[in-house]
Parts: structure tokens; C-alpha cells; sequence
């Protein structure tokens, strides 16, 4: 850095001089009126305000220049901004890991808060719906595919320069996947009518027995028997959980029928991703990108859940209640625009870093959206429920562990 000097102050060095050989530190220009007439106390006082003038005078001196302070500051943001520029690519993973990690959260613990406030909360009643609940989850997945679709489409235009002139694989592979999807959409919605919050994502993480069966079902694939002693555990951690949280007020047709919408929700998701895996497979992961899969399922779906609106008779109670209850259409519209959001983080956290990281904060998204639902919706979770819990998020980042260690292992064999 550049060295910085100062001209000293000549004046004020010479005064500080003069009255330090001065007697008594006292100035050799005496006021006479002091001494004459003056009290004892006045002259207390003179003294005083001269040393105090000393102190002042050599602080004055002894501070160091603004430049220099500048100068010092700096330094300083050099370095930072030199620690940066040695390690540019860490600080971009850091900085992107990050935007992923926050999207991800802000994205699904608002759309857990909206659905629990959709089909949970007693809003004000109507003829369609004397209770004063929602009364359609289809039109719940409707508003999430219809504002998916429009999502994709940009995508896919700003991509390829077109929304369907590259596609490989046509439209008609992805309807099973969306018919399967529509299902399993519908099926988590009508479930929060008769379990919490907490029950329904703890029993979301049983998916992997789901997705082991259809798995050996559509492709012949084998697991190894860790697996199997994982589901196992998984398993026995939700059916724990499930009976703690279990309230003696509810009764047990309610909660066998949110269980049979859990059951097909976990099912059609698993078979769900299976049909998307079969699709890269067999047209080329190279040839289809995951916003044209998200344009094809969401296609295929909008056309389902348009009809099974029709055909039901929810559009006019959906009408009649959105107009007595105006709120309910806002929370829609938030859980279509953060559904739409979080798919977009998932392929781009999956595309940086890979599957891990992405179940890894997958997973403290799930323990995160259990404690605000506790907390804002006041479920009471047991000392048993926090210990099923417990046992199915171990198992989980085990899950996430192990596979880190495997795609190493993969990585350093070619090496060898």
C-alpha cells in the first residue's frame, strides 16, 4: 500500500513546547490579572484549562491521518475481495448451494402451510359446503398443473427455441405418468381431511417400500438387503408415529380412510417417478430435459383434472364457495406459484449437485414443515411420536450417507 505522510502542524508543536518548559506546565505569557487579583480557585482553574489544552493538542497530534484510515480500510477489502478471486469457484458453489437451499425451503414449507390451511381450516359455510371446508382437492391440483404448465412452456421455449418441435419423445409417453401423478395429487389434498400435517409427511417418507415395488414391477430391478432392512425401519418409525399422534377424539374410520389416501398417494407417486425414469430410458436422458417431462406430465394432467372437474360437479361449489370465501382463492394461488417454484429448484439443485444433496435438504424441509405445523396449527406431538420420528429421519440421512459413499466409490474405481 502507498505510505502516507503528514506535514506536521508547526504552530501547534511550538505551543506544546512553550508550555512544557514553561514552570509548572503553565504558559511563560502569564495573565497578569489572574495572578494579581485573581482567587486561589481562578487559578486552580487556569491551570487546569492549560493542561487540558496539552492533552488535547498532543491527542491531535498523535491521531493519525485521514488518509492513512482510509488507506487501512482499504487493505482490508482487499483482501477479502483477493480471498474471492483465489477461490472463485468455491464461493459460486457456496453462493449457489445457498440459493438452492433457501428456494427449496421457501418454496414447499409455504405450499405444507397453504395446502394444511385449504383443506383443514373451517371457512365460512355454503349450500355446496355446509361444514365450511374446501370441497374440492381436484380443483387443488387443477390451479398447481394450470400454473405448471404456463412455467413450462416458458421454460422449454427459452431452452430449445420451441415447445414441442424438439421433443423426442411424444406427448402420449408421458400420459401414464401424469394419470399417475393426478391420482397421487389428489389423494395427498383429500388425506389432510382426516390426518394432520405431521402424520401425512412422515407417512410420505414410506414412499420407499412403494417405490422398491414398482421398481422390481416395471424394470425387474433388485435391492440389496440393506434396503430392505431400511424400509423395514422406516416402516416401524411411521407406524409409531402415527398411533402417538393418533388423538382419543378421532375415530378409527376416519383415520383408516386418511390411510387409504396415503396408501394411493405413496403407490401412484412411486409409479410416478418409475414411468419418468422408463421414459429417459428409453428416449435418452440427453434427448429429454426435466422441463419437457414437466411439460408433457403437466399437459396430460391439466386435461384429467380439467375433466374430473366437469364430470364431478366441483366447478359450481368451487365457484359458489370461492365467492362467500375470497381467501381461499390466495392461498390457491400461492400454493400453484410455489408448487411451479419448487419444481424449478429441484431440477437445478439436482443438475448442480446431484440426487444427495438435494434428499438431504429434501429431508430438513420435512422435519422443518412438522415443527411449524406443530406450532401453528397445535399438534401435540408425544414423546413416542418424536421417537418414530426420530427413527425414520435417521434412517433417512443414513439412506442419503450410504449413497454418498457409493457414488465416491464409483468415482474413484475408474482411477484404479
Amino acid at each position: 500500500a502507498k505510505r502516507h505522510t503528514r506535514t506536521p502542524d508547526i504552530a501547534a508543536i511550538t505551543k506544546v513546547e512553550m508550555i512544557r518548559k514553561s514552570p509548572k506546565g503553565k504558559s511563560e505569557i502569564q495573565p497578569s490579572t489572574s495572578f494579581e487579583y485573581g482567587s486561589h480557585d481562578e487559578l486552580e482553574n487556569d491551570e487546569l484549562n492549560t493542561t487540558q489544552e496539552v492533552i488535547e493538542m498532543e491527542s491531535l497530534l498523535a491521531r493519525p491521518p485521514a488518509d492513512a484510515i482510509d488507506a487501512s480500510a482499504a487493505t482490508e477489502e482487499s483482501f477479502i475481495t483477493k480471498m474471492i478471486k483465489q477461490n472463485p469457484e468455491f464461493y459460486q458453489q457456496g453462493l449457489k448451494l445457498a440459493f438452492c437451499f433457501c428456494g427449496l425451503q421457501t418454496s414447499y414449507l409455504t405450499w405444507g402451510i397453504m395446502q394444511e390451511l385449504i383443506m383443514t381450516t373451517h371457512f365460512e359455510p355454503t349450500e355446496g359446503a355446509p361444514d365450511g371446508r374446501f370441497p374440492s382437492p381436484a380443483f387443488c391440483v387443477f390451479s398447481n398443473r394450470f400454473l405448471a404448465v404456463i412455467v413450462a412452456i416458458i421454460a422449454v421455449r427459452i431452452k430449445h427455441g420451441a415447445v414441442l418441435a424438439n421433443n423426442t419423445a411424444p406427448l402420449h409417453s408421458f400420459t401414464p405418468a401424469a394419470i399417475s401423478n393426478t391420482i397421487s395429487s389428489w389423494s395427498n389434498y383429500a388425506a389432510l381431511r382426516y390426518v394432520s400435517f405431521p402424520v401425512q409427511t412422515i407417512f410420505k417418507s414410506s414412499k420407499i417400500i412403494a417405490v422398491m415395488m414398482m421398481g422390481k414391477f416395471l424394470k425387474g430391478t433388485t435391492y440389496p438387503y440393506t434396503q430392505y432392512v431400511e424400509a423395514f425401519l422406516i416402516t416401524c418409525g411411521v407406524a409409531l408415529f402415527s398411533l402417538a399422534m393418533k388423538s382419543p377424539k378421532e375415530e378409527t374410520e376416519t383415520q383408516l380412510t386418511g390411510l387409504i389416501f396415503l396408501l394411493l398417494y405413496i403407490s401412484f407417486d412411486s409409479f410416478t417417478s418409475q414411468w419418468q425414469d422408463k421414459v429417459y430410458t428409453q428416449y435418452g436422458r440427453a434427448n429429454v430435459d426435466p422441463y419437457q417431462m414437466m411439460l408433457g406430465i403437466n399437459s396430460s394432467a391439466i386435461v384429467f383434472t380439467t375433466a374430473g372437474l366437469i364430470f364431478s360437479g366441483d366447478f359450481p361449489l368451487v365457484w359458489e364457495f370461492l365467492l362467500v370465501n375470497p381467501v381461499v382463492l390466495k392461498y390457491n394461488i400461492i400454493t400453484a406459484i410455489t408448487s411451479a417454484s419448487g419444481q424449478l429448484c429441484i431440477f437445478y439443485t439436482i443438475r448442480e449437485f446431484g440426487p444427495v444433496i438435494f434428499t438431504l435438504i429434501m429431508i430438513i424441509r420435512q422435519m422443518l414443515s412438522i415443527c411449524i405445523s406443530a406450532v401453528y396449527f397445535h399438534h401435540d406431538i408425544t414423546i413416542k411420536a418424536f421417537f418414530g420420528m426420530t427413527m425414520v429421519f435417521g434412517v433417512l440421512f443414513y439412506q442419503a450417507r450410504r449413497k454418498y459413499y457409493a457414488k465416491l466409490n464409483r468415482q474413484v474405481q475408474p482411477r484404479n
